[in-house]
């Protein structure tokens, strides 16, 4: 099974499995890191499941063509924005994102 690592608030690396299909919300709620609301449960209607996506990671997190306008729109109410930020619901996971790190909000110089 695929893992990835959530760096928390206090610069403290956890890894969690991350099962194929799920998205990182899915995966933030599942392994109970409660900094991850996911209020809308995924349907792209709130930011708060904004994490920011480890700089090594972050071509490979995105979409073809790049994050929709949806997405964009959603990220523009998120705290903490940075050029590497993505709304942790609209990542699924994959073989190819085994060890994936992102950082949640808040965290200081997280990378």
């Amino acid at each position: 099974m695929p893992k990835m690592t959530f760096i928390l608030r206090d610069k403290t690396p956890f890894e969690v499995d991350a099962p194929l299909g799920l998205s990182v919300m899915e995966i933030a709620r599942k392994a109970a890191i409660n900094d991850i609301e996911g209020a809308c449960g995924g349907s792209l209607a709130c930011a708060t499941c904004h994490v920011i996506i480890h700089p090594d990671w972050y071509e490979k997190v995105l979409p073809d063509g790049g994050k929709s306008l949806e997405e964009e729109d959603m990220l523009d109410l998120a705290f903490d924005l940075t050029k590497t930020s993505r709304l942790s619901c609209q990542i699924l996971m994959t073989d190819a994102l085994d060890g994936l790190v992102v950082a949640l909000p808040g965290t200081d110089n997280p990378f």
